[in-house]
Order: structure tokens, then C-alpha cells, then sequence
């Protein structure tokens, strides 16, 4: 009866795992970069993207003479009762997706699960010029197994770009999922090359 129940045991414990759900479940949107002629082309020059969140922030700078300038998003008293003058500002809600690429043929960047449309700004480190992306979307859940738990994919319908970089941008896949897939082309104008 012992084995019995050991046997049913296992077999329930194993019962629960799955080894069909993907190790690589990671929804990001793919970014290929291309010249101007539609060239695969590997980026050189250290490439920054981050994208607007709605609305602003509060920040503190913090100076002091012989001191590197601090900038925090609370107050830091500590600082103030060592002598630092406080600066208060608000700026735009940026996050980082992308920090100082540089020699790749393409970039992965999440995408807004509640925004019907994303917008990047992408900073070059040798063109003072920054290009904005702007791209419209729907995200919908997707179920592999019950198991694996739920993921939101992308459905692109619209993307523009400025261009101070940017020859011209296309989508080429518009489903947006964890496959890895291409899904927009960028091609770059002569002076990123």
C-alpha cells in the first residue's frame, strides 16, 4: 500500500510540471538595422533608447563645490546637512530600454501592455540630432498551456519615425511574441555608418 501510494505520488507531482512551456518567453519587439539602400548593417556608434511614460517627476540635484552633482528622485537630508544646495525640478517619466548599444545588427525593446501607442526616443553618442518612434499597437493575451501562465503579445499596425538618423522605418512582421522574429526594419541615412 506504501509503494502504492509513493507511486501516486509521483506520478501527481510530475502530473503538474510541464516541459512544454518556453524557455525563452520574454515578449520583446525586434528592431533590425539596415542602410539606406536596405543593407544589413552592423550599429556602430553607442545607441540609448527610452521611451515617455505619461505625466512627471519630482527630482532633487544636489551641489556642492569639489563635489560630483547628485540627482535623486526623494530628498536626501543627509545631503542638505552636509552642506549641499538642493536643486527641486519636475521632467518627463523616461525609462530606460536600452543603454549605449553599440556594434549590433539589431535591438529587443519591450512594449507597453495598456498604451494603444509606444514612443521611443533614440539617442545616438556621436550625432547631437535624437530620432522619435512612434508606434501604434494592441496587446492581447496569448495561453500557451494553462501552466505556463499568461503573455501579452503585439499586434503593430502603424509606426513613424523623425529623422535624424532615420532614412525610413517599416514594419515587416506585425505580431510581436517571443519567437524572435523580425519585426520592424530601421534604415539608417548615411551618417550612422
Amino acid at each position: 500500500m506504501k509503494k502504492l501510494l509513493c507511486i501516486l505520488s509521483l506520478t501527481a507531482l510530475f502530473a503538474c510540471s510541464s516541459n512544454n512551456c518556453p524557455l525563452e518567453s520574454t515578449v520583446l519587439c525586434n528592431y533590425f538595422f539596415y542602410d539606406q539602400n536596405g543593407v544589413a548593417i552592423k550599429y556602430n556608434d553607442a545607441i540609448t533608447v527610452t521611451t515617455l511614460l505619461p505625466g512627471n517627476k519630482t527630482v532633487y540635484t544636489y551641489r556642492k563645490l569639489g563635489f560630483q552633482t547628485v540627482t535623486y528622485a526623494q530628498r536626501d537630508t543627509t545631503l542638505l546637512n552636509e552642506g549641499f544646495s538642493e536643486t527641486i525640478s519636475t521632467t518627463r517619466k523616461d525609462t530606460l530600454l536600452v543603454n549605449k548599444a553599440s556594434d549590433r545588427s539589431f535591438i529587443q525593446v519591450p512594449m507597453s501592455y495598456f498604451n494603444k501607442a509606444d514612443t521611443l526616443i533614440f539617442s545616438y553618442n556621436n550625432i547631437s540630432g535624437k530620432d522619435t518612434i512612434i508606434i501604434e499597437h494592441d496587446g492581447f493575451a496569448h495561453v500557451e498551456l494553462p501552466e505556463c501562465g499568461t503573455h501579452v503579445y503585439h499586434h503593430l499596425h502603424s509606426i513613424r519615425s523623425t529623422d535624424a538618423a532615420i532614412d525610413h522605418i517599416e514594419i515587416i512582421n506585425p505580431l510581436v511574441d517571443y519567437g524572435g522574429k523580425e519585426n520592424i526594419k530601421i534604415f539608417f541615412n548615411g551618417v550612422v555608418e
